[in-house]
């Protein structure tokens, strides 16, 4: 087992020990072995869908627990083959992607119509497969930042896959048009019995505000925002809502600062739900994390937080406190790429091992 303190050092107190002030786990619907029983059994969700997420659970190392760990690559196509792949080019080939997963003892691999149908009669009865259906693309120029159905639900049926997935930029201008498409494709997937995966992400340049010091703020990440996006996605009828792990909060008060106006907020969003101040500041991050958890329906759609991008050496330690604050706040798991399959094969398995051993450890609970 990874040594879980060890990694988090001087954080490990905080972490492993917090108790959170906003929400209480006692109100939310956890993850667990009789997940889909307790809390989907009650959905409308049909047979064959129940079916699929109950296989999804029940694969790879932490089959059982009700937690996942999924490997996603579909960055060939969100930041260009080029620049994802250089770094270890092995995983230009399709077949590499699937035997990541595979080893790494994952529940699902989430990738690419090209992809996973390159190797779909070898790998589609060893590991879940999850397609997603719609990207972005880098290649227009200038760059935009769009959501483009790139296959069919049928398609991904047809392949063998269990499960599909989709990105909404909402807050973009192209989000109402971007939920609708992936609405209806739910509505499709659902009918075929498949889990429905959304990547909640928000995007607006708006979002990136100036405070009074003037200093400029991503809240692209924020907790409040997030939330919103991920109570969005629920309402779409997502079965899994995969989101960025929060770097801060105030989104909403931020965008509400002067003469300008957006949205409608409540303080107690910051105070009362995530032990905040009434700007949002001062929160811990496992209480924003709660946040994103509780906008998912009290838990009963569950959260996999995003492993974030590969910073190098500093991998492992990232990937562990990521998958600590998800743990401890409610969430499902992790789905992480980058930090996985920008290196050689034998690391990318160790370090999905140790995302997958903060789950299997019963030390680590809900905070």
């Amino acid at each position: 087992m990874t040594a879980i303190a060890e990694l988090l050092g001087s954080d490990a107190d905080s972490l492993l020990n917090y108790e959170c002030k906003g929400v209480p786990r006692s109100a939310l619907s956890l993850p667990g072995p009789d997940f889909i029983d307790r809390v989907f059994t009650h959905t409308d969700r049909n047979p064959a869908t129940l079916r699929n997420l109950q296989t999804l659970l029940n694969h790879g190392r932490l089959a059982g627990t009700g937690h996942v760990s999924i490997l996603p690559v579909d960055q060939g196509v969100e930041h260009s083959a080029g620049a994802s792949f250089a770094p270890e080019p092995a995983y230009f080939d399709p077949e590499n992607i699937v035997k990541l997963a595979l080893e790494g003892g994952c529940n699902a691999v989430a990738s690419t119509f090209g992809v996973l149908g390159a190797v779909a009669r070898k790998y589609a009865h060893k590991i879940p497969f999850l397609v997603k259906f719609n990207h972005n693309e880098l290649l227009t120029y200038p760059n935009i930042h769009d959501q483009t159905l790139y296959g069919s639900v049928r398609r991904a049926y047809e392949m063998g896959a269990i499960a599909v997935g989709a990105t909404i930029y909402f807050g973009s201008e192209e989000s109402r048009r971007q939920i609708l498409e992936v609405a209806e494709a739910f509505e499709e997937a659902h009918d075929l019995g498949m889990v429905c995966v959304l990547w909640c992400y928000t995007r607006n340049d708006a979002f990136k505000a100036k405070g009074a010091d003037g200093k400029s703020t991503d809240y692209h990440a924020a907790a409040d925002l997030t939330g919103q996006a991920n109570h969005l996605g629920a309402t779409i009828q997502a079965d899994i809502i995969k989101q960025k792990l929060p770097t801060n909060n105030g989104g909403y008060a931020a965008l509400n600062m002067g003469s300008s106006s957006y949205g409608k907020f409540d303080k107690r969003i910051y105070t009362k739900l995530a032990g905040a101040d009434e700007q949002g500041q001062g929160a811990h991050p496992i209480d924003l994390c709660r946040y994103q958890i509780v906008n998912n329906y009290m838990g009963r759609i569950p959260l996999i937080n995003s492993g974030g991008e590969s910073k190098g050496e500093s991998d492992l330690q990232d990937a562990v406190r990521t998958a600590v604050i998800n743990k401890r706040a409610g969430g499902m798991g992790l789905i992480s790429g980058r930090k996985a399959f920008q290196r050689p094969m034998k690391e990318g398995v160790k370090l999905l091992n140790a995302i997958q051993d903060v789950y299997l450890d019963e030390s680590v609970t809900v905070a």
